[in-house]
């Protein structure tokens, strides 16, 4: 298993705890409806970063500059530990934390006004942007899969990117809230999309492509017919390089919810919001080094059960599947590569805050 490099978060004042615990009293009587009961989570502020003398100076204004680098992630409540780490690996291991700019989707729904005020408090210099997502157009579509998680509306948002961000924002990486990175984000979103590849994942073509669809799907002798002509391989889309332009111009969300109307007519798919990304661009894509997908290392979508990496070196580890690293320590039962991810949690202990 290959030795990763990992630095720990500073330890921070205690003011700055007080302020947030009124913060989260004055949010539970006032932010929430009166019938809901929200356990708000507390999390430390990270260490600031600052870029290299090298860095290019950039423009935010309007979360549209074509020389930083932008990330488009989900935000939620029952991810927000796990995206909280995400940034704080990110930042870590950019050579200009600076230039990275966050595009957060999160439901009409939900309270943006604390999400907003956690992420500054634990990010105070990060530039970023919550988009509302109805998910009242796709719920109709979703049809149920393995696991229950997977049928989460916001599961879906990715199907609406180039609609929800900003007309004027050229290319995104979309990253899933359960990962980490050990390397510059800044290597990922260069990745070349050649001429005409609307998005790059790392492919793995010795997965049993087949089994993603039903027996319905491959005896219809239309359906069959679907990836003829193209090498279609797995891909997991939660990291993917996307070129919002040219999906603009080939309207592939239209096409996205076109399959996802069909799965609820005629079954012919298991795995939640994957299989309509892999029926629409599966075989089209840009190839993207294995390392920036240690995907897997949740266990699969039963039991969740502890997995090793894949061979090779690691930019990026992501714990898909069910078994997720926050949820393992705190039951006290780690998986080997959970303490990998451990260094970048920010949650703030109640012994803690009580100090």
């Amino acid at each position: 298993m290959p030795k990763l490099a990992l630095i720990p978060p500073h330890d921070h004042h205690r003011h700055h705890r007080q302020l947030l615990l009124i913060f989260l009293l004055i949010s539970a009587t006032t932010a929430a409806p009166a019938s809901a009961t929200t356990n708000y989570q507390v999390f430390k502020e990270a260490p600031q970063f600052y870029n290299s003398p090298t860095c290019p100076s950039i423009h935010t204004n309007g979360m549209c500059c074509d020389q930083a680098v932008h990330v488009a992630m989900t935000l939620d409540t029952a991810y927000l530990r796990g995206l909280m780490a995400a940034i704080l690996s990110i930042l870590q291991h950019s050579s200009c934390p600076q230039n990275i700019l966050f595009h957060f989707i999160a439901s009409a729904t939900a309270n943006h006004q604390h999400f907003r005020y956690t992420i500054s408090r634990a990010f105070p210099a990060l530039v970023f942007q919550i988009y509302p997502y109805d998910s009242k157009a796709v719920s109709g579509l979703i049809s149920t899969s393995i696991r229950s998680a997977l049928d989460c509306s916001l599961n879906y948002a990715r199907n609406y990117l180039p609609n929800l961000l900003p007309r004027c924002l050229r290319r995104v990486v979309y990253l899933d809230s359960d990962l980490v990175l050990v390397d510059d984000m800044a290597k990922l979103a260069a990745t070349p999309l050649g001429d005409s590849s609307v998005l790059a994942a790392p492919e793995y073509c010795n997965a049993n492509f087949t089994s993603y669809f039903t027996p319905t799907f491959w005896s219809n002798p239309t359906l069959s017919l679907t990836f003829s002509g193209r090498k279609a391989c797995y891909f997991n889309t939660g990291v993917m390089v996307i070129d919002l332009q040219r999906w603009r111009a080939g309207d592939y969300t239209t096409e996205i919810v076109e399959w996802m109307e069909l799965q609820k007519r005629m079954r012919i798919y298991e795995l939640g919001s994957l299989p309509p990304f892999l029926l629409v661009f599966a075989g089209n894509i840009a190839p993207v080094d294995h390392r920036w997908n240690q995907h897997g290392l949740g266990g699969d979508n039963y039991r969740g059960l502890c997995r090793d990496l894949h061979p090779g070196p690691t930019s990026l580890l992501h714990w898909s599947g069910k078994g997720k690293p926050w949820a393992r320590l705190d039951a006290n039962r780690p998986c080997p590569l959970d303490a990998f991810w451990a260094p970048y949690d920010l949650l703030q202990t109640s012994s803690a805050l009580e100090s």
